[in-house]
């Protein structure tokens, strides 16, 4: 194996280790904070960070005439409606269920795009849909029927699912002309004008009364430097190096990881439910990626191999 591969691969494991995080330090974050004082601060942190690393290495591309409404699109749809839904979902959900309802975002594109830009959806990646909601049911209900989440968490966890899908559909539009690091700093610094009215409106009166806090600074730091920008650097480094497929299969361990570290970071329960329907998304997830074509190629050249 190359040592760029070695190294993409070791990028993109550190890539999913970090988004993983991202569920913990909300959770300690919002002992101290509110939602949109959270994202709000991420935000310009990131933004700041990635300015101040990408600038002096000429990474950063100028954003073309015509192409501003396109990156305040993207922006609305993520980080606005996506980092909304998410963080108040996951203020009202556990971190497992959290992440294992946005594992799903990869799932349930490829749907809409067979929907909006006629691309084929075969029945294995149906059965791969199918599979994946079962999966979820799984860690959203307990033995006796109850659910065991807010409703109100799950629904803006189902926004910031929507929100992902728009933003992908927007998003290539601006892959063709722009890296993806121009792309998430530029959709990052938008974001802070899109939040500074909800936060002025809706929290600052609270931000005053809280103040700075090292305890809630030092999660939100974390979520900022490693969740909102080093994540994407790494996940691009391998998308380059591996291809965006390899580098995506990734993405299917963030239930399993963030489970494993809410459990004994969190004290979260991690039962059989919840074991079942994580292993069921992450088996729904793969089915959804399978092209069923390649793989009858694939076995009818073994059961009838070229002499």
């Amino acid at each position: 194996m190359k040592r760029t591969n070695i190294i993409a691969y070791i990028a993109v494991s550190l890539a999913m280790l970090f988004w993983s995080y991202t569920f913990i330090w909300y959770k300690v974050v919002y002992e101290f904070y509110n939602p949109v004082t959270v994202v709000f601060f991420r935000l310009i942190i990131s933004s700041v960070f990635l300015f101040l690393l990408m600038y002096p290495l000429k990474r950063l591309q100028k954003i073309k005439k015509g192409d501003l409404k396109y990156f305040i699109l993207v922006s609305v749809f993520n980080p606005f409606l996506y980092f909304i839904g998410e963080s108040y979902g996951i203020k009202f959900v556990s971190s497992t269920l959290t992440a294992v309802i946005i594992a799903t975002i990869p799932l349930f594109t490829s749907f809409t795009s067979s929907y909006f830009l006629n691309e084929k959806i075969t029945k294995m990646n149906a059965l791969g849909i199918l599979v994946s909601i079962i999966g979820v049911g799984f860690v959203m209900f307990n033995k006796g029927g109850a659910v065991e989440a807010s409703m109100f968490g799950i629904g803006m966890l189902c926004v910031a699912v929507a929100a992902a899908i728009g933003y992908s559909f927007v998003l290539k539009k601006l892959t063709s002309r722009y890296n993806s690091i121009t792309i998430v700093t530029y959709h990052n610094f938008i974001g802070i004008f899109l939040f500074a009215p909800l936060f002025f409106i809706i929290d600052f009166a609270e931000f005053k009364q809280t103040g700075f806090s090292a305890d809630a600074w030092v999660p939100l730091l974390e979520l900022a430097v490693f969740g909102s920008s080093f994540a994407f650097i790494f996940f691009t480094y391998a998308i380059q190096h591996i291809g965006i497929g390899k580098a995506n299969a990734f993405t299917n361990l963030i239930p399993v990881i963030t489970a494993i570290i809410a459990y004994f970071v969190l004290d979260e329960i991690l039962n059989l439910n919840k074991i079942a329907g994580i292993l069921l998304v992450i088996g729904g997830l793969f089915l959804s990626q399978i092209k069923t074509n390649g793989l009858r190629a694939k076995i009818r050249s073994y059961i009838r191999p070229s002499e």
